[in-house]
Order: structure tokens, then sequence, then C-alpha cells
């Protein structure tokens, strides 16, 4: 392993689920896949660090990347703010070399809100040891939402269509991924976080 990238593994994203075989055999892939393209990849289960009760910063700085896992956006969301690492995510925007990436909720949390999503992804969902409250905001490190798995093979691509269709309604900027697609930011440069700012809208 000497040598190698090392990265974080987050997947509060599936707090909800009780589905232990399910949990195990994703955790076995996204391990694997993460070892094939070569890093040393670390678990990271964020509700370690809720209301500081371990160093979460400590941690993140002694990697070179973060992997957040798909699931619910709403969970995933109040699992950063708990931990402290919505801020730290923003202070790693200094580190040229730091990379942030991930899927599905991972990346739909980088937005400026998760309006839209709750068509896909259920609000109300609250895990053991998650606080009541629903977030709406979303980070704000993207200037557009994002509608993953649209018109792909997966589970919730009719769910996400409602989610384009409540956008393009709320006249909120956008960008629609299929699954396969990737989009690249560099958030340092990314303009004002504002819902006006003009974004690609992917329908053809």
């Amino acid at each position: 392993m000497s040598g190698r990238k090392r990265i974080g593994v987050i997947r509060n994203a599936l707090d909800f689920s009780d589905d232990q075989n399910r949990l195990k055999a994703g955790w076995e892939q996204e391990f694997s896949d993460l070892k094939r393209l070569g890093f040393s990849p670390e678990a990271i289960d964020l509700r370690e660090y809720f209301h500081g009760k371990k160093d979460l910063r400590a941690t993140v700085n002694q990697l070179n990347a973060l992997w957040v896992v798909g699931g619910n956006s709403f969970i995933l969301n109040s699992a950063f703010r708990q931990s402290g690492l919505d801020k730290i995510i923003i202070e790693q925007l200094e580190n040229e070399a730091f990379v942030y990436a991930g899927y599905s909720a991972g990346i739909c949390i980088l937005t400026p809100t998760l309006e839209g999503i709750h068509l896909a992804d259920n609000p109300e969902v609250i895990p053991d040891g998650y606080p009541d409250e629903v977030i709406w905001d979303g980070l704000g490190l993207l200037p557009f939402c994002i509608a993953p798995h649209w018109r792909s093979n997966h589970p919730e691509s009719a769910m996400i269509d409602q989610s384009v269709e409540y956008f393009m309604e709320h006249k909120m900027p956008f960008i629609a991924l299929r699954d396969g697609e990737t989009y690249i930011a560099n958030l340092r440069e990314m303009p004002n976080k504002s819902m006006d700012v003009r974004a690609k809208q992917r329908l053809s």
C-alpha cells in the first residue's frame, strides 16, 4: 500500500438501512474498487464525531481525498452538520491537492438546497442518534442542483424524473446526470453560490 493515496470513505447516507448483508456487500465493493484504482481506503463513520466526540479535523487532515457514498441525502446532510464536516470541507478547499468525490447523495448535498431531491429521498427518515430537524439547505459549494440517476437503469430513476420536473417548474438551475457520467469542478473557482447562476440543463 506504500505510496497509495489515502481516501476516507463515508457511507452515512445509508444509516437508515438495517440490511446488514447488503451493507456489507456494498462496503466490500467500494473498498475493492478504490483499491483497484490505487487508493488506500479508510472508513469514516461520521456518527463517531457527532457533537465533537472525536477530532474529525485531525482525521481529514491526514487524508488526500474523501469518497462519499449515495443513499439518503437528508441523512448525509445532517451527518455533515452534526460532525462538523460541513465546515471542514470548506477549509479543505484551500488545499489544492485535496479531492472530494462521490455519487448520488454524496454530490447532492454540495448544492444550495435539497428541495426537489425530497421527491426521491424521504426527508422524514431519521436514524437513531440523529436530530429530528430536517435540514433543507445544502452546503452551497455548487451553484446549482444535481439530479442523479437520470434516465438510468436505477430504482430511483423515475423519482428523479419528478425532481427534474420540480427544478424546471421552480426555475431552479440544475444538472441531470445519467449513471456513469461524471461532473468535475474546481470548487475553489466556482462562482458565487447563488441559485441565480445559470447552469447546464441536460435534457436531450
